[in-house]
């Protein structure tokens, strides 16, 4: 069997079960470069059972030559070990080759977030009246930016105050209560200025009917060099700001895993942040 057509199974086998969208351009797109990559090393498209570990390495090698992050790379193995594992499975192969190849370390380092202050700043300097509605949004909620654009008018409960987020990463659903900063605000919005736009998302402009995290990010870029700032802040350092000032604030990491919906604890615990004024106060206590 061919390899490009032993990846077209296994994109077949994610949306069979039910990946989310995001997961499969992902994953689609990391096979495809892999692929794409092997063609031309041996000028020829190869079958499944040709490849070999040193293919996996000498691509992985590649992926390093064009200074790409060791979380890409890292991402790229974990990938090529998902399919490699459904090929085995599927009597395709006769081993994971992908198992054989060293796991690339990933340095940890800590995550860039904006304190409440800085946080409220930015809310204040944004110009656009929707995309600082959108920030609010997602300081107040932690969301994703992908789900926070892909609410709809039904998801967003006003009444029990709820925001129901459907088909998030790892096409999971889960409810977030509005915080009671954010409730009046989207109020007003559904009440007062959103009347004239025929769409079915939340936020959504009259002219297109939708927004773009593109678009978003723009906004923001703009806002944060006209305050001055050095920090690289993107629409996903406003969840970290949301994750990083509940955990300041004492709130319990269980708790804040099931806001950003994680699956675990050890994801959630990257973002808990100590400065010496913390670790100050910590020793004292004894």
């Amino acid at each position: 069997m061919l390899l490009k057509e032993a990846m077209e199974k296994f994109i077949h086998y994610l949306v069979m079960t039910d990946k989310s969208k995001e997961t499969i351009r992902s994953y689609s797109i990391d096979l495809a470069n892999f692929d794409e990559f092997l063609e031309k090393k041996y000028n020829c498209p190869l079958y499944l059972n040709e490849v070999q570990v040193t293919d996996i390495e000498d691509y992985l090698y590649h992926l390093k030559e064009r200074n790409l992050q060791t979380s890409t790379r890292s991402r790229n193995l974990y990938t090529l070990r998902s399919f490699w594992n459904y090929t085995y499975k599927n009597k395709m192969c006769k081993f994971n080759l992908a198992v054989a190849v060293e796991p690339i370390k990933i340095q940890k380092k800590e995550r860039t977030y904006l304190s409440t202050e800085e946080a409220f700043q930015l809310m204040d300097a944004v110009e656009h009246p929707l995309i600082k509605l959108v920030i609010k949004t997602l300081y107040y909620t932690g969301l994703r930016i992908s789900e926070c654009l892909n609410l709809k008018l039904d998801d967003l409960d006003i009444k029990n105050k709820v925001i129901h987020v459907i088909g998030g990463k790892g096409n999971k659903n889960r409810d977030i209560p509005i915080n009671q900063n954010l409730l009046p605000i989207l109020e007003t919005y559904i009440n007062h200025e959103r009347e004239d736009i025929d769409s079915d998302y939340l936020f959504a402009t009259k002219k297109t009917g939708h927004l773009s995290s593109t678009y978003v990010n723009s906004v923001l870029r703009d806002t944060v060099k006209n305050l001055g700032w050095k920090k690289h802040v993107t629409a996903h350092i406003l969840r970290h700001s949301f994750a990083s000032n509940l955990i300041k604030n004492g709130v319990n990491l269980v708790y804040v895993q099931k806001l950003l919906g994680h699956s675990n604890l050890k994801v959630t615990s990257i973002y808990t942040h100590a400065n010496m004024e913390d670790l100050d106060r910590s020793i004292n206590l004894l």
